[in-house]
């Protein structure tokens, strides 16, 4: 199946945004998008996309021949895909509901925001979502219904290695990281009764579209979510997933963390979140990864499973991993310049900011593990330099106290970019 709407093409038309100081602007920006084609595009990395969208199909039906919406609800990692049983065998235990409480501490300066950024935020979230293209939208459905897979990965990796990674991913070669990635994430679903917040379809008066199924079940059935909106799950999957496959393959470091970002937008494309969903939960899976990278017992279990990746990975690619990850810029729209300010938009959706000047950053002991496999040939507090040299400015939404601000703040996309 291809998608009118590229990843290139995404990132070059969605660079006008930082330009778009508040809600209003952007419906120009969204025009511009709905007129471009998709001329131009590399055979290999469409070939790639479909090949992602195939797998994640075949996954979701199993033995069945037909797939019906009542597959969804189930449809996740098997013990073929994910060696579950290697992972409860270790007998590790996530800590989760800590993790929880945790995650909803950090974010605890949500429910004190002023109307104004409440009402930017639900204006945002309108906007997007009504003037997004028919491929972006198929794309966000793809991204929703394949949550509880990791072939969404492979599109960050290029054409070569992400062909190798589904190939692996399918035989059951990547099993323990598969197992362990999926594992790592920690629920938002605590946060969310705790916050408290409706979905944007479900303000008064709003605007939103229910983006219909045209891409998964293909039943034009319109996509929604339950629960609270705040913050967002799938967004949380995203950002863990793809950050620790980026410790795996810090070869494809900066891709993966765009991904994750791009992962998060399409939650916005489907109206199902607001951008203060996305942002936050951002936030909660970096704070969640460095804990759990910073504990001896789970990197033991890290470290295993990231060995049997890449040996697997470059088996299949039949060459070095450093190899099998590069490249030609004319396959690879995660190198496009752009790239660079889409992260940056979704950092912050261009929400209003305070005027007030920000606290200096200070970044929590051990954050810097998050730069480590990108970045190995630096110590440990040029990391952290870099973390604080390539911060966002402060004073956005969810940045109200010292840990809060350098989590909302940190911008991996631009530290590890700036040290390459």
């Amino acid at each position: 199946m291809r998608f009118r709407f590229t990843l290139l093409t995404a990132a070059l038309l969605l660079s006008p945004f930082t330009q778009a100081k508040n809600a209003a602007d952007l419906p120009q920006v969204a025009a511009m998008a709905n007129e471009t084609t998709a001329a131009g595009r590399s055979t290999a990395f469409v070939e790639l996309e479909n090949q992602i969208h195939r797998s994640l199909l075949d996954s979701i039906k199993g033995e069945s021949g037909t797939l019906t919406r009542s597959q969804l609800e189930g449809a996740g990692q098997g013990q073929a895909l994910a060696d579950k049983a290697w992972l409860k065998s270790t007998g590790y235990d996530f800590a989760k509901k800590e993790q929880q409480q945790a995650g909803i501490a950090l974010l605890e300066t949500f429910s004190s925001l002023p109307k104004n950024t409440l009402r930017q935020n639900l204006a945002t979230v309108e906007t997007i979502n009504l003037n997004a293209t028919s491929g972006l939208r198929q794309q966000a459905l793809v991204d929703a219904e394949g949550q509880n897979y990791l072939f969404f990965l492979a599109d960050a990796l290029g054409p070569r290695l992400g062909q190798a990674f589904i190939r692996a991913y399918n035989k059951g070669e990547l099993s323990k990281a598969a197992a362990l990635i999926k594992a790592s994430e920690v629920s938002t679903s605590e946060a969310k009764k705790h916050f408290g917040y409706p979905r944007p379809f479900l303000i008064p008066a709003n605007t939103i579209h229910l983006v219909p199924d045209s891409a998964i079940v293909k039943d034009n059935h319109p996509y929604t979510a339950d629960g609270g909106a705040f913050p967002s799950g799938h967004t949380n999957t995203g950002y863990t997933d793809a950050l620790l496959m980026a410790q795996m393959v810090p070869e494809r470091f900066v891709p993966l963390v765009d991904r994750a970002a791009r992962y998060g937008y399409s939650r916005v494309v489907l109206g199902v979140h607001y951008p203060l969903d996305v942002m936050g939960s951002r936030m909660v899976a970096q704070r969640n990864l460095a804990h759990y990278l910073n504990d001896p017992q789970y990197r033991s279990l890290f470290d295993e499973a990231k060995r049997q990746l890449r040996t697997a990975l470059e088996k299949e690619c039949g060459m070095s991993l450093s190899a099998c990850a590069k490249v030609p810029l004319k396959d690879d729209p995660y190198a496009a310049a752009s790239m660079q300010t889409f992260y940056r938009f979704t950092l912050t959706y261009n929400l209003p900011r305070e005027t007030a000047a920000p606290s200096p950053l200070v970044v929590p002991q051990g954050a810097e593990v998050l730069l480590e496999a990108p970045l190995p040939h630096l110590s440990a507090a040029q990391r952290r330099q870099l973390m604080v040299k390539t911060a966002l400015a402060g004073g956005y939404p969810l940045s109200g106290n010292a840990d809060q601000s350098f989590w909302q703040r940190l911008n991996l996309h631009d530290a590890v970019a700036a040290a390459r």
